[in-house]
């Protein structure tokens, strides 16, 4: 099974930005369907080139202007491998601005590469495409936030309840979004595959994007924030586990922050707050992957609730991530923890300044004290808190007093 038998829910958001928009930009990780999808926007003018391909990557970077020159409009796959083709794109749309002429993808953060958002301001849209999100996998709307920001808490029917929680929520999060490791329903054969993708990235793609002179030491690194998950982020001591320097430790974990493995969570505060904890929390974007890099089987997560919790709030934080990439408005993710150790998971703000919390328990049974996180944020945000979810392995939406709401975490997938 493939990611083409998937419908993926950005593609009404590229087919938009390619009607008035000369470039667009499809960032995301290597494997996600990035390819499987711009293919799909191929036709008769608009040729398919990928920099995968030894021969056009030559080309590409020995004369970037004239290989440009020859086109009308095309796909460029894995535009990364070579950055200096931006600039002659740039050339070529200033020329003739009609919209749709690039649609290009990126398996790094191609936005954060020197010059290319300077040099391709107001002439490109960049959007997110990352694995495969539950509600692609079983057909839902993916307009979860939508809902929760419109006070509309989400619920489940009885035959989805049925399919939803124990083994059937375990296995979801195990295989992730990948769509190869989905399709694969042996566990070690998919954690082969995982981790062997992990270190393809590492010896083949890092040095597109960065100079590393430790290269070695990225895997361990990779691993040791595998195990540090949804806990906040000491560099002094990651970088000790691994033989890093502070500011080397983060200067990496900026490289593989920029290769979609996992994400800085910056702490929701706002200005009169005096104790909250600053320090970002790591949450990695693939709970399949993560569960690969930290070894969890299904067998560990039934006898280790906790660290099956890890990797179930990293499964969370990616569904809440992939729904902000085609979503209507704009949404920022953040984390909360005070020094009275009441944290919330989530903290989603939207554009006007309106939050909802998010808690995750990987329980089937929550009581109102699982609450007290979500009540400190309320107290906080006072007019602008939309409401708190706490996202449990049950199957009702139950009040929890304080406009706190006991929520299945099945309604990820189908709202």
């Amino acid at each position: 099974m493939t990611d083409s038998l998937y419908s993926r829910l950005l593609t009404p958001r590229i087919a938009e930005a390619l009607g008035d928009t000369p470039v667009v930009l499809i960032n995301g990780p290597r494997q996600s369907g990035k390819t499987t999808l711009v293919r799909s926007f191929t036709d008769a003018r608009r040729r398919y080139l990928t920099l995968d391909d030894p021969v056009t990557l030559a080309s590409a970077r020995a004369d970037p202007t004239a290989l440009v020159r020859t086109l009308d409009a095309a796909v460029i796959d894995e535009i990364q491998r070579a950055p200096e083709l931006l600039l002659a794109v740039k050339r070529s749309v200033d020329q003739d601005r009609r919209p749709g002429r690039f649609l290009l993808t990126g398996s790094a953060d191609v936005m954060a590469l020197p010059g290319v958002a300077d040099s391709l301001a107001g002439r490109m849209e960049s959007l997110t495409l990352l694995p495969l999100a539950a509600c692609e996998l079983h057909s839902g709307a993916g307009r979860w936030l939508h809902a929760v920001f419109a006070g509309r808490m989400p619920r489940i029917d009885s035959k989805t309840a049925r399919a939803s929680v124990g083994d059937s929520l375990t296995d979801a999060v195990l295989h992730g979004g990948y769509p190869e490791a989905v399709r694969r329903s042996n566990a070690r054969r998919r954690s082969v595959w995982l981790t062997q993708y992990t270190d393809a990235l590492i010896q083949r793609d890092v040095r597109d994007i960065a100079a590393v002179d430790k290269l070695d030491h990225l895997p361990r690194l990779l691993r040791a924030l595998a195990h540090m998950a949804g806990e906040l982020c000491n560099f002094a001591a990651l970088g000790g586990q691994v033989g890093l320097d502070a500011k080397t430790a983060g200067r990496y974990l900026t490289i593989l922050e920029r290769m979609f493995l996992l994400r800085r969570v910056e702490p929701w505060s706002v200005n009169r707050l005096s104790r909250i904890v600053k320090t970002p929390k790591i949450q990695f974007i693939d709970s399949g992957l993560l569960a690969a890099l930290i070894g969890l089987t299904t067998t560990d997560a039934a006898q280790d609730r906790r660290r099956f919790g890890h990797v179930l709030e990293s499964y969370v934080y990616g569904e809440l991530l992939k729904q902000t990439c085609w979503a209507d408005g704009v949404y920022s993710i953040y984390s909360y923890r005070d020094k009275d150790q009441l944290e919330v998971d989530f903290v989603i703000e939207n554009a006007a300044g309106k939050i909802i919390g998010v808690d995750v328990k990987a329980a089937a049974t929550v009581t109102t004290a699982d609450c007290a996180g979500l009540r400190r944020l309320a107290s906080l945000a006072g007019r602008n808190f939309r409401g708190g979810v706490l996202l449990y392995d049950g199957v009702e939406t139950l009040p929890m007093g304080d406009d706190c709401w006991a929520v299945p975490l099945a309604t990820l997938w189908t709202t």
